[in-house]
């Protein structure tokens, strides 16, 4: 108390007046809060006294009056122990702290009680009257609770009187739990950044309807008119009722009328403790206006799958790796293998592990998966029962120029790791695949749809020879978001930077979802195949990339082409339109998850696809590009190339 309290006097040495500000007090010590209780309890006892002497000359005395106030504090203190009345932050005092009050005077009321008949029993005299512990246990609760009131209504009259706080006045978009919670939770933040004035509904009330002492009104399509009314600059958006295309509406309503727009969570999906809710009112970001109605998966049915097994992640430092590591985490897996070839960001995300899960067994590996001795290695020395493996090269314009390195990541790479698995009894093995792979413009979408191939061909081979043979599922999804060298975090850069803000085509669209949705799947994917699938969802509508960066733009509080320009740089080699999920011949299965769906290819034979895989590589080791391509493109007739210097092998296809 002393420290806190000498923080909060400032002291002037030049002769300015010595301030106190009590918002620099941040508690009250337990043990003051204690001393303090007891005193209320002392001066009840004291009060209640004189009003009993004033009503009545009759009055029990085997004890005298200062021995019944120490039996009453003593009691009482017992029973502030108990229910530990004094162990909160008064600020934050709640309903659950005046009910701790209240049971625990009345159980001081109860004991004494209690202790009045057996000395009754025992000696033929009671101590207290009656009525007189009842008014002691009124004037008891009150002061104590009180007290309490006091001190919060100082502390926020002190906060706010602060002169050199600027608050945002700010109005909550929504009425129900969650916006008081959220309304509340603002209330109480230390240090304060919102003053909430009022709640905005669609529902229409009585005009003269309060909460938390607050106006709440009715709002139309031009709701910054009703915001501006309550003299608000800000709008906080508390419910997730709105689809995307009405919250965008809502968004660009305030943007244009000079309104900033934030976003506050779910507080029924909160759960990080540690963490005020207040502190998660954000500026509202791209992400949340691209929301999709959430894919939410059963955890249970994965834990007999990763419970004390030993997993396998291959890319595991990268985008969907990490977040794989970090789902899987939490079902106790008995050690986790972090394999990837890129030394600072594996080192990052071991950081990451020893400070969010420091029980975890794990073990990071440097190691490329082109690299098939040192991966035999590994899987001699570890149990391996799951692998996920989403180690690719991914970038379809570097990929373009280097078909070589294709080959030997996105191809050789799952070949070593797939035929290792086998050799080694694994399990399940999961593979992260891409919309790209679908009807392949690029290299980089052909090399994973081989891949694809190559793993399909090799499970239904092997169960022909053995029915308990690796389990090989494929998932197959669109664009994620924040991913590594996706298009909203470089769009985010470049309207940071002022500018242009480039885009390959006005027409190019493209699916997206989250990097925790796309784990989602391939965890559930890895539970519910049985061999040979490939598992696709359904990812919703597309996305227009130019809707996409006006969006963008307007909400960082820029005109588009007018602060922030648009380029329009054309499509890069092997980039296309739009991208699939399905090629027309595949069918699809429907799953126990209406948002996930099993897409049916026709096998291929593993001999024919084993063979002109081997070739491939091969090819790619004499670093013949032309030469990998058309074998590429002999493996996998649908790959046609688009705005890539690799289209004349069409020609020549055709030609021929």
């Amino acid at each position: 108390m002393g420290k806190r309290l000498q923080n909060a006097l400032k002291f002037s040495l030049n002769g300015e007046d010595s301030s106190l500000d009590l918002r620099n007090i941040k508690y009250l010590p337990r043990w003051a809060v204690f001393l303090i209780d007891i005193f209320l309890v002392v001066l009840s006892s004291v009060i209640t006294t004189f009003i009993i002497i004033d009503l009545t000359p009759n009055y029990y005395t085997f004890l005298d009056f200062p021995a019944k106030i120490v039996l009453g504090a003593i009691i009482h203190v017992f029973y502030f122990f108990i229910f530990k009345t004094y162990a909160g932050i008064i600020r934050y005092s709640s309903n659950i702290d005046a009910l701790k009050l209240l049971l625990a005077t009345t159980c001081a009321f109860l004991t004494l009680v209690l202790i009045n008949y057996i000395t009754f029993l025992v000696i033929g005299e009671k101590l207290y009257l009656i009525g007189g512990l009842l008014i002691n246990l009124w004037i008891t609760f009150s002061l104590l609770f009180l007290f309490r009131l006091g001190v919060k209504q100082v502390y926020e009259f002190f906060k706010l009187a602060h002169k050199n706080e600027v608050l945002i006045r700010a109005v909550i978009l929504g009425a129900d739990e969650n916006a008081i919670s959220i309304a509340g939770a603002l209330d109480i933040e230390h240090p304060k950044r919102f003053k909430i004035v009022g709640f905005l509904t669609e529902t229409k009330h009585h005009r003269s309807i309060r909460i938390l002492d607050k106006p709440v009104i009715n709002y139309t399509d031009t709701l910054h008119h009703q915001v501006k009314a309550l003299r608000a600059s800000a709008i906080i958006l508390s419910e997730n009722k709105f689809t995307s295309e009405e919250k965008f509406a809502i968004v660009a309503n305030c943007l244009e009328n000079d309104i900033k727009v934030y976003n506050a969570p779910i507080v029924s999906y909160y759960e990080d403790e540690e963490k005020p809710i207040a502190q998660q009112v954000k500026t509202l970001q791209i992400e949340d206006l691209l929301e999709r109605e959430p894919i939410q998966l059963d955890k249970e049915n994965k834990a007999a799958q990763l419970t004390g097994k030993t997993i396998l992640v291959t890319g595991a430092a990268g985008s969907i790796g990490s977040e794989i590591v970090r789902q899987v985490a939490y079902y106790n897996p008995k050690k986790i293998l972090l394999l990837d070839q890129a030394e600072t960001p594996l080192h990052n995300l071991q950081l990451e592990v020893e400070a969010k899960f420091p029980g975890l067994n794990y073990k990071a590996i440097i190691c490329d998966v082109g690299n098939q001795r040192r991966l035999e290695i590994m899987f001699q020395n570890q149990n391996i029962d799951v692998v996920y493996h989403a180690a690719a090269y991914k970038h379809v314009p570097l990929m373009e120029e280097n078909p070589h390195e294709a080959v030997f990541v996105n191809i050789n790479g799952t070949k070593n790791l797939a035929d290792l698995s086998v050799k080694y009894n694994v399990g399940h093995f999961v593979m992260v695949s891409t919309d790209k792979a679908v009807n392949p413009s690029n290299v980089m979408g052909a090399s994973k749809r081989a891949a694809e191939m190559y793993v399909q061909s090799l499970y239904h081979n092997q169960r022909l020879i053995n029915e308990n043979t690796t389990k090989f599922i494929t998932t197959r999804f669109g664009n994620v978001l924040g991913s590594n060298g996706s298009v909203v975090p470089l769009f985010r850069k470049q309207i940071e930077k002022g500018g242009p803000i480039t885009i390959t085509h006005p027409d190019i669209i493209r699916y997206f979802m989250t990097i925790p949705e796309a784990c989602q799947l391939v965890l559930e994917a890895g539970t519910m195949g049985r061999g040979g699938e490939i598992f696709v969802f359904d990812m919703g509508e597309p996305v227009k990339i130019m809707d996409l960066a006006i969006k963008m733009i307007k909400l960082a509080g820029y005109i588009p082409n007018k602060h922030i320009k648009i380029k329009i740089t054309g499509l890069r080699p092997g980039e296309k339109l739009y991208e699939e999920l399905l090629t027309d011949e595949c069918k699809t299965l429907p799953t126990h998850h209406k948002k996930i769906m099993i897409g049916v290819d026709k096998v291929q034979d593993y001999e024919i696809i084993n063979e002109k895989v081997e070739n491939i590589i091969k090819s790619a080791h004499k670093f013949k590009n032309d030469k990998v391509v058309a074998k590429l493109k002999d493996l996998i007739p649908e790959f046609i190339s688009n705005n890539s210097s690799f289209e004349r092998l069409d020609r020549v296809g055709s030609d021929a």
